[in-house]
């Protein structure tokens, strides 16, 4: 449990946050005091496509071919002879172990989830607080920002 912090601003978006933050910066107050908290959380998973038994393999390959890469490098670096042929070797050995067990693995799930996703989280509103503090020392800086435009719409 840290100090007691006081909010000393609400924003809808996370950039209007971190300009609060950066333009406290530039005027060098204390930021390793303050801190940037999203409320309201919501989970959005946003769909990407179709799974097919292809696709999983396709990625599987991927992610196989990856780890045979790093292991076929870590190998090669105690190979006195053909080391090309020995980072070529674990490269394609993981690219079909990876297809495998990327095909099985989906098949294993019964057609249950047959989509790929991203998950993010978006807050409602985002609050900057401080240490108690130093409170009084960013309202005063950031009355300063609210007198002033923003860069963009400056003349």
């Amino acid at each position: 449990m840290g100090p007691p912090t006081v909010t000393i601003g609400s924003y809808p978006d996370y950039p209007s946050a971190q300009r609060v933050v950066d333009y406290l910066a530039d005027n060098r107050f204390p930021v390793e005091h303050t801190a940037i908290v999203g409320t309201n959380l919501t989970l959005v998973e946003t769909v990407l496509g179709r799974m097919t038994t292809g696709r999983a393999a396709l990625v599987g390959a991927g992610s196989g071919a990856w780890f045979g890469l790093f292991i076929g490098l870590l190998f090669a670096i105690f190979t006195a002879g053909n080391w090309f042929a020995v980072v070529l070797a674990g490269l394609v050995i993981g690219a079909i172990w990876g297809a495998v067990f990327g095909a099985v693995a989906h098949g294993m799930t019964g057609g249950r989830r047959d989509f790929t996703s991203a998950s993010s989280l978006r807050a409602g509103q985002y609050a900057v607080i401080v240490d108690q503090q130093y409170a009084e020392q960013a309202r005063q800086l950031l009355g300063r920002l609210h007198l002033q435009a923003p860069e963009h719409q400056r003349g």
